[in-house]
């Protein structure tokens, strides 16, 4: 589904992403892992067109179709293409509603105007529903983190990305998380990259990792391959 090859990319002088690969397989769940200031929502942000590299290749290839050059895409195009995008923080407006909220996510994944909300969202998250005329400043964290799952989803991507989504969540919320993501996964054939810290949640729903340390990807494989060993050698809590 997504290929990454030699993917380099810069701030300036400063070299970021150093030659990173990377494969999606369609219907899997990916971990990209690493402490702070490693690359990951530099990577992501590359993937999402919103930071341009300076070499290697991103390949986009749907289910029978020749593969795809994601570089020759702008980032409002590769969202209606199936790429959904929960970055962290969440980035609602807060003095809109929630189906305010929803109905930009549709006009910005450059979506029909007349485009309805797809009843899967509010299967998902049927709360959204009975708040849908709410302000979504006044919402909890829990249906603030749901919303902004929803407005990802309202375009009904192929590949959704999530950037820390349990970040500062209870052992609980954490939980309901994974119950989610697994759902996506599993039910409805989602894939999905997951830039995570916490390793409970990598194990319980990811079938792959990559640790990306200073913009390198120095390990990868099967999540059943990922000990504690390995995460200490590259300074990651366990």
């Amino acid at each position: 589904m997504l290929r990454l090859r030699a993917v380099n990319q810069f701030y300036g002088q400063h070299h970021i992403l150093w030659d990173v690969d990377l494969d999606l397989a369609p219907g899997s769940c990916t971990a990209i892992l690493g402490r702070p200031g490693m690359g990951k929502t530099t990577l992501v942000n590359c993937i999402m067109g919103n930071l341009p590299i300076n070499s290697g290749t991103i390949e986009w290839q749907e289910a029978g179709a020749p593969a795809e050059n994601l570089l020759a895409y702008p980032a409002a195009q590769r969202a209606a293409m199936g790429i959904g995008y929960v970055p962290q923080g969440r980035l609602i407006f807060s003095q809109l509603s929630v189906e305010e909220n929803l109905h930009i996510a549709l006009m910005a994944g450059q979506a029909d105007r007349h485009r309805a909300i797809p009843g899967s969202v509010y299967d998902l998250f049927p709360a959204l529903y009975s708040l849908r005329h709410t302000r979504s400043g006044e919402l909890p964290a829990q249906q603030l983190q749901h919303l902004a799952l929803a407005r990802a989803l309202v375009l009904e991507p192929r590949l959704l990305i999530l950037d820390e989504p349990a970040e500062g969540m209870t052992p609980w919320l954490e939980e309901e998380m994974g119950n989610i993501i697994d759902r996506l996964n599993r039910d409805y054939g989602m894939t999905v990259l997951l830039l995570e810290q916490r390793i409970s949640l990598i194990r319980r729903v990811a079938h792959y990792f990559c640790v990306l340390h200073r913009g390198r990807n120095v390990a990868q494989g099967r999540v059943a391959q990922m000990d504690d060993a390995m995460l200490e050698s590259w300074m990651i809590a366990v």
